[in-house]
Parts: structure tokens; sequence; C-alpha cells
């Protein structure tokens, strides 16, 4: 059983695709239905009443053209015909011969009419079965194949008429996209965000409309005009000059549902469209269809007109039948030839309608580029400028679209336009994001600031720019960025991360972010993400920047000029240089901090460097430097030095650094280094000396003579002992021997009164000496991963030590006596209170 349901589906099928059927497609199709109609009447016809009816030529040349109908409908018992006129023109009898023997011809006079009905008509010696065989005979012989063949023909061109007329919709190639194009039509013309928008764009037109009218009013108005200018002042309302507002409350957010729907509109639009504009199958597909149909047309107009007169009434019948009936020629009448040639006169008619029709579309489809589509005028009307134009398929479907109905194509632009999507996001976003929700992802970053972290969302919700305490912004992966007059607002910003975000900003932001950001975090793939306002905040303090700077695309195009960041301290460049952009140059003179991470690509032009005269710090991590540069040995004001992972074997230059008498801090870690020149004491003003992740295996007894180290790292290399000589170093506060082959601790190295933190875990080392106690001011102490038995009980000294920073085995400190383990356990409770 077929329910209703499923009838109601099959009704449906072709009320979605009329919007792609214009009206001379629809005409033809009426045609088509017409010129169905009228060949199955003929084939009807023929089937039931074609036939011939035939009597010998001599009767019908005796009646001389009168009551012909009488001489044929008259079947008589065989006798002897009369004789035959000597004119006649259809045949004659034999002279001699079998039944019905005639002996010649003979002149007769015709009998009148009413004479010939008196008698009954000329009797023949044919039987009735004689009769139905020559009709039979002549039907076959006699009547043109087209009398007999017509309605068939004209069935079957219809026939392929009607399955070419509809074909672009049913075959599979053609079929997917036109479907799924109604369907998103449809869907796009019901969508509530279509309404909104273009209300919206009703509102705007209004709005400047009213504007422009009270402008013009004002300005043609004079003030003797009283009269004029109260009656104008009736008949127009009021106008304000505030901003303008978009719709109602109830328009400014959609039900939740109706905005996903209208997002996934958008990403199927977006989707459809680079589907469809590949290629133009279905416009070659249509063309092609409708020049099968015009070629049609004109094969079935051109013989049809040849063969339109061979349908007669009256035909003449010679059968070689002469020694079965005595008669050589027979006069016969076409049943059905009347009406055959009204219906073939009428299916050319239409036929011809057909063409005409099938001609203009044919103009209509090549009198213009039809695989292209223009928004201009709904650009105009509307204040969606970005709606892109369409070629290919995607263009064909708007243009047969528009033959049923402009307004669908004008709605279905809303969904091209980037500006409207934009809108329909920041709607959503804003009515997802509230204040509180914001709220609730505001925290402490590890210098106390407050910081808010939006991540991958399609745009900044509004109540961002509600939070006036807010220290560190943190944008990451949003595509739409706009930063409106209402950031001023946030007056304790100071910092801000864009990762990915190409940002832009209005005249008022620009103007707060410029006078109040002091730290600008961005990361990009390609340089043309870095928004050009940032090289105008001239009182930023501290620029880094993320991406990739050497590929081909960034080389031409380049940093551009830094010169306007006046205020510029320190700029952290992650990247892969292969030297140092020239732009960086222009900071010279102010720039304290420079930070070059390079991600293991080979930093080879380092001259420049020397421009930099009042830098303090400089870090050339993973650069692949293999040696110190000798340009660096040119900043006399450096402070700090980083040179972390370069592949470093050697540094002999190390010499050199008594050049750099402010020099301080010097961190040569993970690199290779396998010695420490004695040249190393020429330092004197080191603090903070970093060699861990390296290959040491000893260390020079010049190194302990650098009494102002405060900080020594040696973790992860391959050292076996600690010198005696470590006690010189009696400002030594923090040492770190983690992870290298030590198996013994020096008693000297408990000398060192100061130290704060003791790095010796992961080792060999099998006892500690009771002299850790001396170590009053040790607030850290790593012993986990060596060899150890136990800890001496003297550890209970270290007055500042907290049971959670002493990092050693369960076990060992189980082992300790219980009044240092209640010790630790007061401390622990002090700290908590």
């Amino acid at each position: 059983m077929i329910t209703l349901t499923e009838l109601a589906s099959l009704s449906d099928t072709q009320p979605t695709h009329r919007l792609l059927k214009p009206w001379w497609d629809v005409l033809m199709d009426y045609l088509v239905v017409v010129m169905l109609m009228v060949s199955l009447l003929s084939v009807t016809l023929l089937i039931s009443q074609d036939k011939v009816v035939c009597l010998p030529c001599d009767h019908v040349r005796s009646l001389n053209g009168t009551s012909r109908s009488s001489a044929m409908g008259t079947v008589a018992q065989p006798h002897r015909p009369p004789e035959r006129s000597e004119t006649a023109d259809c045949g004659s009898r034999p002279s001699s011969g079998a039944q019905g023997e005639y002996s010649g011809p003979t002149k007769t006079k015709s009998p009148p009419p009413a004479r010939l009905l008196r008698a009954g008509g000329y009797k023949t010696n044919l039987d009735f079965q004689q009769y139905v065989y020559i009709s039979q005979v002549c039907y076959q012989k006699a009547l043109p194949w087209y009398s007999k063949y017509f309605p068939y023909i004209a069935f079957v061109h219809t026939i392929i008429l009607l399955v070419s007329g509809n074909f672009w919709f049913k075959f599979p190639k053609t079929s997917s996209k036109v479907e799924h194009f109604v369907s998103i039509l449809g869907k796009c013309f019901e969508s509530p965000w279509t309404t909104k928008a273009v209300s919206e764009t009703a509102n705007e037109d209004s709005e400047n409309s009213q504007n422009r009218t009270k402008m013009f009013k004002s300005a043609t108005l004079e003030p003797s005009d009283t009269s004029d200018t109260s009656s104008s002042l009736t008949s127009y309302p009021e106008v304000t000059f505030e901003p303008p507002v978009s719709g109602s409350p109830s328009m400014n957010i959609l039900d939740k549902q109706d905005g996903e729907q209208a997002k996934a509109l958008f990403e199927k639009v977006r989707r459809f469209r680079a589907h469809t504009e590949d290629g133009d199958l279905i416009y070659k597909f249509y063309v092609g269809q409708t020049v099968v149909k015009a070629l049609k047309f004109l094969v079935i107009l051109c013989y049809t007109f040849t063969f339109v007169n061979s349908i007669t009434f009256e035909h003449v019948c010679k059968p070689k039948i002469k020694n079965v009936t005595g008669y050589s020629a027979f006069f016969c009448t076409h049943s059905m030839a009347y009406m055959l040639k009204k219906l073939l006169i009428s299916y050319i008619i239409l036929i011809a309608l057909y063409g005409l029709v099938c001609l203009y579309t044919l103009f209509w489809l090549f009198r213009g580029s039809l695989k292209e589509y223009s928004f201009e005028k709904v650009r105009e009307e509307s204040n969606f400028s970005d709606i892109p134009d369409v070629k290919n398929d995607f263009a064909f479907l708007l243009h047969m679209v528009d033959q049923y109905d402009q307004l669908y194509s004008k709605r279905f632009a809303i969904f091209l336009s980037e500006g409207c999507e934009s809108k329909l996001l920041e709607m959503n976003l804003n009515h997802e994001w509230t204040y509180e929700k914001l709220r609730q992802h505001v925290s402490k970053n590890m210098q106390g600031k407050l910081e808010l972290q939006l991540f991958m969302l399609s745009g900044i919700p509004k109540a961002v720019f509600d939070m006036n305490d807010l220290e560190v912004l943190k944008l990451e992966l949003i595509p739409d960025v706009r930063l409106p007059a209402k950031i001023s607002q946030m007056v304790a910003l100071r910092e801000l991360y864009l990762y990915h975000c190409p940002a832009k900003v209005d005249q008022i932001a620009f103007n707060f972010l410029r006078d109040h950001l002091h730290i600008l975090h961005i990361k990009f793939t390609d340089i043309g993400e870095i928004p050009l306002w940032v090289y105008s905040l001239k009182n930023l303090v501290e620029l880094h920047l993320s991406g990739n700077l050497n590929s081909e695309t960034n080389k031409a195009i380049g940093l551009e000029s830094l010169k306007e960041l006046r205020h510029l301290k320190i700029l952290i460049i992650k990247s892969n240089l292969s030297k140092i952009p020239s732009n960086v140059m222009e900071l010279a003179t102010h720039l304290s901090r420079l930070v070059i991470q390079n991600d293991g690509t080979k930093l080879l032009v380092l001259n420049n460097l020397k421009k930099l005269a009042s830098l303090s710090e400089l870090e050339l991590q993973n650069c692949e430097l293999g040696r110190i540069p000798h340009a660096i040995f040119s900043l006399t004001s450096l402070q700090k030095l980083d040179l972390k992972a370069n592949n470093i074997q050697s540094i002999e230059e190390i010499i050199s650094f008594q050049h750099l008498k402010r020099l301080s801090c010097l961190k040569l870690w993970h690199n290779n280094i396998s010695c420490i020149p004695t040249t190393i004491s020429l330092i004197k003003n080191l603090e903070q000396l970093y060699l861990s992740n390296n290959k040491l295996e000893s260390l020079p007894a010049a190194l302990f003579t650098l009494r102002k180290l405060r900080h020594l790292d040696l973790s992860h290399n391959l050292l076996t002992a600690v010198p005696p000589d470590i006690h010189l170093l009696q400002n030594l506060q923090h040492f770190s021997i983690t992870k290298n082959k030590v198996e013994t601790l020096s008693l000297q190295l408990f000398h060192c009164l100061k130290l704060r933190s003791l790095h010796l875990g992961q080792n060999c080392i099998t006892h500690i000496p009771p002299e850790i106690g001396q170590l009053t001011q040790l607030t850290y102490l790593e012993l986990k991963g060596n060899h150890l038995e136990r800890i001496p009980p003297e550890i209970g000294n270290c007055l500042l030590l907290k049971k959670n920073s002493l990092i050693v085995e369960d076990l060992l400190f189980d082992h300790l006596p219980t009044e240092v383990k209640e010790h630790f356990a007061e401390q622990d409770f002090t700290s908590i209170v």
C-alpha cells in the first residue's frame, strides 16, 4: 500500500524544480503535452477505424462523379458488369477469361443519379470476400506510408521531446547539483536570518534617507518661511542624531537553533559554491539539450511539410490480382484521410510554436554570458558590499532562478556575504559569551596579573570590553578580530596576545592602544598577518614576534619600519632567520634586550649586532652558531648573554669577554662544550654561569677565582668530582650538579655558607657528611637518585629547609630521628599558617 505521506512527497518533487523552469520551458512542456494528446488521438483512430474502400474503376467511371457513395455502398450478387466507357483511364477489363468475361469496350451514356438510386446502383460479379481482399491489398499497395504511420511517428517524436525537455533534472551528474541548489535556496529564502538581514538593511536605508531629508530641509529652509517650516515639520517625523539602532530587541538575538541553522547554511553555500564554480557541466548540458530540441524541431518540420500533401481521400489502386477479380484497377477511398490531415496540420502548428520557443531559448542562452553572475544591483540596494560575483554553473543556476523570481537570488546573496556571516557569528557569540561566563575564564598568571584567554572563537564578545580591570588579553586562532572603540574602557589593559589573529582596529581603539599598550605578542604564519598598526605603537615596551620570516614570500615583504616604536626595550623573535632583519637596527639607540630563537636555522650574518650598542641582554638560541660570534665582543653594555643550543664545542673566544665589563650572566648550556679554558677567570664580574647539558669531565681551578659567582649550574655533564677549590666561591647561593657521575662530595663544598639551593640528585653519591648542617641558609636540597644509605641527622640544623623542599626517597626520610622529622613537620605547619 502507498501511504498518503509517500504520495505527498511525490507531489512535492515537481514544485521544488519549478524554480529552475523558466517560462519557455513551461510553455514547451504544455506544447509537448498537447502534441502527445494529438498523437495519441491519431494512434487511437488509426488503430480502431483506419481502412480503405475500393471499387472497380469501370463502375466508378460510369457514375461520372455522382452518387459514388451509393455505388460503393451497394454490394449486389455477381453478374456481368455493364460496358465501360472507352475514355476510362483507371483500368480495363479483359476481353475474355473466366467469370465476368468482357467482350470489349462500348460507349455508354452514364445514367443520371436518380435513376441509379432507384435501380440500386450497378452490380458487379464480385462477392463480399473479394471486396474485403481488394481493400486489404490496396491498403498496403496504394496508401502512402505516411498516411499509415504518421500517428506512430508523431507519438515517438513527442516522447523524445518529452524526455529531452526535463532530462537535466534526471541525469545524475546534473540532478545532484540541481537538487542540492534548490534545497539550499529554499532554506536560505525561509531562514529567519534572511529576514533579519533584510530588515536591518531596510532600517539603515530608512535612517539614512531620513537623515538626508533632514539635512536637505535644514539647508534649504529660510528663516522667513515660518509657515512652510511648520507645515513641513508636521509632515515629517523628527530626526535625532543618535547612533543607528540595528533592529528591535526581539530581532537582535536569534533563537539558538535558528542561529546554528544559519551558520550551517553559510557553510553549505560556501561549499556548494566551491563545488559548482569548478565546472560548467549544467550549462553545457542545458545548451546541448536545447540544441537537440531545436534540431529535432527542424527535422520534424522539414519532412512533415514534404509529406503533408500525400494524405488524400482518393487513391487509384492497380494490384496484380486481375486473374482473381477480373479487374486490373480500382478506385479507393481512405476513410481517415480527412481526420489525419487535420491532425497533421494541428501537429505542424504545435511543432512550429515549439520551435519558435526553442529558438528564443537559444537566443537567450547565447546573447550574453550566462556563466557569469553579478550581484552589483544587490550590493547597491543593501549594506552588504562584499557579496562576490559568481561564475560557471553557480552563475547559470542563479540566472535560471531569476527567470522565476529575482527575489530568490537577492535573498540567496545574503549567504554569500562575509560581512553578513560576520554579523551572524557576532550575534551568536555575544549571546553565548555573556559577561558572567567570561568572568569564569579570568585567572591570574604567574606575574599575578588578571588574564583572559579566548581560543578559536568566531570573534571577540562585546562583554570583554566591559572588563575594566583586565590586564592581559590573549586571543588565539580567532579569524575575525576587530577591536572597537569600546576597548578604551579597559583602562588596566597593558598586555595583548594576537596568535594567528590579524586584528583590525578603528581610530579610537588605535589611539588607546598606542598610549596604553606595553607588551604585545604576535604569532603568525605569514608576515602579512602582522597588523600594520603595530609599527605605530609608540609606547610599546616589549614586542614578541613568532612565525616564519625566512620564506620566499616573507623575504620579499620583510618587516615594516620599527622606528616609530620609540620606547621599545625588548624584542623577541622566534623564527628561522638567516640574518638579523635590517629594520631591527632602527631600534639600536634604545633596544636593551634582543632574543632570537631560530628553530635550528643557521644564523649567518651577525656583524650588524655591533650597532646595538645599548643592548644589555642578548639571547641567540638554537641558531647553529658553532662558535661564539665576534660581534658580541663589541657590545660593551652587555650584561646577560645566552647562547643556548648552538652546537658550540669550543669556547676559546671567552678571553674576549674581558672587554665586557658589565657581563654578569653567561649561559652556554645545551651545547657540546668539553673543556672550560682558564681564561674564564678574566670575566671578573660574572655572577651567573650556566654550563648544564654539555660534555664537561673536569673543572679548571680558574673557575673558582670568580669570587662574585652566585649561581653555578653544572648539571647534565660527565663530572666525577667536585674540586675542593669550590670553597673559594663564598658568595655562591645556587649550585647544581644533578645527573653527573659524582661519587663523593668534598667537605669544602659545605664551607659555602651562603648556599640556598643545592642540587645533588641523579649521581653516584654514597655518603652525605654531617657538615651539611653548616648550611643554615639552605632552603632547597635535592638528594634523590643517589646510592645513599642514610641522611645525617645534622640536616635538622638547616632551619630554613622544609619537608617539601627536601627531595629525597621516603625511606631515607623515615630513618631520620624523630626530633628531626618533628622539626620538618613544624616547619611545614608554620609555612601553612
